[in-house]
């Protein structure tokens, strides 16, 4: 080949990267607007936008899925099915996203048969994606089928233990099984990660309720070894006093520690080696064993009494401190 031809093939080679980076920049561009309309719930102009990212760069994953994204957000999520299904088929970084927002949408249209099977799809290729397992975990508790919700929560939790979501889930799944002692522990897991956001309210209602005896109407029936630890949370919860006790959180993590150490030497004495007793069980029976009951049951608390709870925390700052510390150097296994 001559110079003149090697020298043409060079610079059109440097135009198409030159056009090729320049088109990259403005679908990147014009995706950021999208989404910083979209953060402020102006969806339709951040449909625009990746409307206009797409006409650039049509194949593109990325293109094919911030536009699948907006229409969902304008509640058009059919619309979206043939956008998400051009970023499946790329098999990219997208495609577990393309398959949580496929099965969103078609559990938001109560086709849940639909809505499980892309979860499970999306699991398939990333299976440490929690929102994959979480989503899927709510279309079962949705269904009633919640042995298989209890499996994605558990899933949810071991990929993502901080977040409280799983943890609501799983509390969640156990109390419509009749399993209290895994609801009621699971509960005081997400209130240590949440103690008063939103759903904290309703967290605190159903461990009263369980401390106080109450259950769900159940379908099938509950095996021998969880009917054990109702019974022993029950006993446990009934050796306090309402008139022993200064505050509700101090009747609270009375209450509490009676309930760790009986749900933890039972478990001990059934050799269990499951999830809840490994994660929970055995947790929180060292947590009854410390002197951090008391930063631990305002925290618990602190949504049904926030002013008294408030305070407690503001002048003990020490300590929560010192919770925090324990908790983190506890270094929790599954």
């Amino acid at each position: 080949m001559d110079l003149g031809k090697k020298l043409k093939l060079i610079i059109s080679f440097l135009l198409f990267s030159i056009v090729a980076y320049a088109q990259n920049a403005d679908v990147s561009a014009l995706i950021k607007e999208g989404n910083e309309l979209g953060n402020t719930q102006n969806y339709a102009g951040a449909l625009e936008k990746y409307k206009q990212a797409l006409a650039i760069a049509p194949d593109s994953a990325q293109t094919n899925y911030w536009m699948a994204s907006g229409l969902s957000s304008l509640k058009r999520g059919a619309e979206s099915i043939p956008y998400l299904n051009k970023v499946i088929k790329t098999n990219s970084k997208y495609t577990g996203a393309a398959y949580e927002l496929l099965g969103v949408m078609y559990d938001d249209s109560h086709q849940y048969q639909q809505s499980i099977d892309a979860f499970k799809a999306g699991i398939k290729i990333q299976p440490d994606r929690p929102d994959l397992n979480y989503g899927l975990g709510l279309v079962y508790f949705r269904t009633k089928q919640y042995a298989e919700a209890e499996q994605a929560a558990i899933a949810t939790i071991k990929i993502n233990p901080t977040g409280a979501g799983g943890q609501r889930l799983y509390a969640l799944v156990c109390f419509h099984q009749n399993k209290r002692a895994p609801a009621l522990l699971a509960l005081c897991n997400f209130l240590l990660l949440e103690p008063d956001g939103p759903r904290s309210a309703e967290a605190y209602t159903n461990m009263q309720s369980i401390l106080k005896g109450g259950a769900l109407k159940i379908e099938g029936k509950t095996d021998a070894e969880n009917i054990a630890l109702n019974k022993s949370l029950s006993a446990a919860a009934a050796t306090t006093d309402n008139r022993r006790y200064a505050s509700p959180a101090d009747l609270l993590a009375a209450q509490l520690k009676a309930v760790f150490r009986a749900v933890g030497q039972l478990s001990e004495k059934q050799g269990r080696n499951d999830f809840f007793t490994i994660y929970y069980a055995f947790f929180f029976y060292r947590l009854a064993q410390t002197e951090h009951m008391p930063a631990f049951a305002r925290l618990m608390d602190l949504s049904a009494n926030k002013a008294a709870d408030s305070q407690w925390l503001q002048l003990n700052e020490d300590k929560r401190k010192a919770l925090e510390d324990w908790v983190v150097a506890e270094g929790r296994r599954f």
